[in-house]
């Protein structure tokens, strides 16, 4: 009786798996929220970028760098050439290598991304009240690299040198602000060629700017810090980064160069926020104890990672 009942409720099992659509189980409410979220970023940083091209790079004949910079200069030598679609053209290429390099889920963010990016420079013009050149490009870099930071916080990107830049950072984890500012400069060299040198320099105070912003986006906010504390109360003093800011410690042996010493060199990785908890511990614990304080670029770990999801 019991086999016949376990091959019935197999059967039914089986059946259930049948009637059922496999692909159903892939979407959680949890996994919505997430595209949704995604979209929203993706949506709100390319509406940042347009406000900066239409609204100061174009006014200005600023150029740009990467694929828009390109579309911007065939744009100002052929006006009649539209700059979203100049720009949605350049793209087509290199979704091969977000696709062969980065993975399908960035690969089709970046897709939508692409589409959107390329709706917003065509649909979207406000202008920008600022006349004075270098106030233009530190605004414009401002908000654009607020922009691409925004969109590259979700799980795409807008397109050119954005993929290639993810696809550096994944197999060299350079930075991906440096990594702009090097195809950007390139690009600005050629553009220079064909338009005045001034305004090749207002560009490159555009191009830095926004750089560094997107560095800033994308790890300042997250940035995690690495510290070396050495001390004769680091038995007490591990204790209380671990009960009361809840990061672990490793003790890494050390000697003194000077006294011959044993040390015993506490070593923790923490967010920029508990750094000043951390430090107030030290001083109650012994005001006179030698810590240094790292920036890391990027780190991994399950509970103190920061490593971007690409």
């Amino acid at each position: 009786m019991e086999n016949r009942s376990s091959s019935k409720t197999q059967e039914v099992s089986a059946k259930k798996r049948v009637i059922v659509p496999r692909w159903c189980g892939r979407f959680t409410l949890g996994s919505l929220k997430q595209v949704l979220w995604n979209l929203c970023l993706i949506c709100l940083g390319s509406v940042l970028v347009a406000v900066a091209i239409n609204g100061i790079l174009v006014p200005h004949q600023f150029v740009s760098g990467g694929f828009i910079g390109i579309a911007l200069v065939i744009h100002y030598l052929f006006p009649s050439l539209p700059l979203a679609l100049l720009y949605f053209v350049l793209n087509v290429p290199v979704f091969v290598l977000g696709w062969t390099f980065v993975g399908r889920r960035f690969f089709l963010y970046s897709i939508l991304g692409m589409v959107i990016f390329s709706a917003a420079i065509a649909y979207i013009h406000v202008p920008l009240p600022v006349h004075d050149k270098i106030l233009s490009a530190l605004l414009a870099g401002i908000i654009t690299g607020i922009g691409v930071g925004i969109i590259l916080r979700s799980s795409g990107s807008s397109g050119g040198t954005d993929i290639l830049s993810v696809i550096l950072v994944n197999r060299f984890s350079i930075r991906i602000g440096t990594i702009i500012l090097a195809f950007n400069v390139i690009v600005l060299t050629a553009a220079s060629l064909f338009f005045s040198l001034d305004a090749a320099l207002y560009t490159l105070i555009y191009i830095y700017v926004y750089s560094q912003i997107i560095n800033i986006v994308l790890t300042g906010l997250s940035q995690r810090k690495a510290l070396f504390i050495i001390s004769p109360k680091w038995q007490e003093i591990s204790q209380e980064v671990i009960d009361k800011v809840g990061r672990g410690v490793t003790f890494i042996r050390g000697q003194g160069g000077y006294s011959g010493q044993d040390e015993q060199i506490l070593y923790t990785v923490i967010t920029l926020r508990e750094l000043h908890r951390i430090k107030a511990i030290i001083r109650q614990m012994d005001p006179n104890a030698f810590v240094v304080v790292l920036n890391t670029l990027e780190v991994m770990g399950h509970r103190i990672g920061n490593q971007l999801h690409w």
